[in-house]
């Protein structure tokens, strides 16, 4: 709509895409803000509540009862943010929408089987929830090279030119990216406020990138691959900060509803997303530092424990090791939120040092 006013009514102000993504941010904000109360109340009059996994700390049997799925919710109003303030004929917007719709969909699915049943391991399957996301990421891959005719470049970080052409093969490295990130975030999301602050830190220094990516004049001067309408995607990063910050309002310790599947699937997504976008797939290892740590302990966790009969964590995902060494939620919780924004600070330095 915004962009509509500059197209027909000559409203130059919203020609800006820093301006639109600062109205996105606000509507999303203020939308999240407003609905989240009504839908908690929802939940909790239907008992849409977490179940609780038998075998994470007994500490998180107090949280029972609080309602889940609030991802629904900030992916809605992101939505609506985005569609009042992008440019909607632009193939990376509509891909970005695809991605938070698709990929909360499979959530969704996941969190109502939970609820339902009341068994945390009665949502879809994890073969079943990995064979959805990989062919909605294929789809959205192939989107991405045969409509949108993306670049099919790859670059590493410090690196001015690409070291090679992936062809084809793209659409399957976009695919684990997206469904790697979503899964990792997916991951993180056990302790209140846990994932969401990372996320937008990560959704921040993404959203610089892609802006980057997509302007000329910038994309020049950082040595940085140009190309053309990406940057419209920093406006719905914008608004799913916005959405998240609405969020942890409500999600922060000690948390009144939990995203569930269904936001924390979408935002991962939709992060991988981004980082194909903005040619930054080997960076998000950077960007997402405290999600790949998460991953990695459960891979080790598992892989240790088949191998060698040892665990080597207390529990894992690590957050949960933690916890286990009597160490205070809040203090796992803002030591985390450090961390990432210390990975975030250097993935940002990355882009003058090429």
């Amino acid at each position: 709509m915004l962009y509509w006013f500059y197209r027909h009514l000559d409203v130059n102000l919203f020609k800006y895409i820093t301006v639109r993504a600062g109205f996105a941010f606000f509507i999303a904000l203020a939308l999240t803000l407003y609905l989240m109360p009504l839908f908690i109340r929802w939940a909790k009059a239907k008992k849409a509540s977490q179940p609780i996994n038998k075998f994470v700390p007994k500490a998180h049997l107090k949280k029972k009862d609080t309602p889940t799925m609030g991802g629904v919710v900030f992916i809605f109003s992101t939505l609506i943010a985005t569609l009042l303030s992008a440019k909607l004929n632009n193939p990376y917007v509509v891909g970005a929408l695809a991605t938070l719709m698709g990929f909360c969909l499979i959530g969704l699915s996941d969190d109502y089987g939970k609820v339902v049943s009341g068994n945390n391991l009665h949502g879809l399957s994890p073969r079943g929830k990995f064979a959805l996301q990989l062919l909605l990421a294929l789809v959205i891959g192939t989107f991405l090279l045969f409509y949108a005719r993306f670049n099919t470049d790859f670059y590493v970080p410090f690196v001015k030119f690409p070291l090679f052409d992936m062809g084809w093969g793209a659409v399957i490295f976009w695919a684990l990216v997206m469904v790697a990130a979503s899964n990792a975030v997916n991951l993180t999301d056990g302790l209140d406020g846990l994932a969401t602050v990372p996320s937008i830190f990560a959704l921040f220094s993404l959203g610089v990138i892609v802006y980057v990516t997509g302007n000329a004049i910038l994309s020049s001067y950082l040595f940085w691959p140009k190309i053309i309408g990406v940057g419209e995607v920093a406006i719905v990063a914008s608004a799913l900060i916005g959405a998240l910050i609405g969020f942890l309002w409500y999600n922060c310790n000690p948390a009144e509803v939990f995203m569930g599947d269904s936001g924390s699937l979408s935002v991962g997504a939709f992060l991988g997303y981004m980082a194909v976008l903005g040619k930054s797939e080997i960076l998000l290892i950077l960007i997402g530092a405290i999600f790949v740590i998460e991953t990695v302990s459960v891979i080790a966790q598992v892989g240790s424990y088949k191998l060698r009969g040892k665990r080597i964590f207390l529990m894992a995902p690590i957050h949960h090791h933690f916890e286990m060494k009597q160490w205070a939620e809040n203090k796992i919780i803002v030591r985390f939120w450090i961390i990432a924004f210390i990975a975030n600070l250097l993935a940002l330095i990355t882009l003058k040092i090429r």
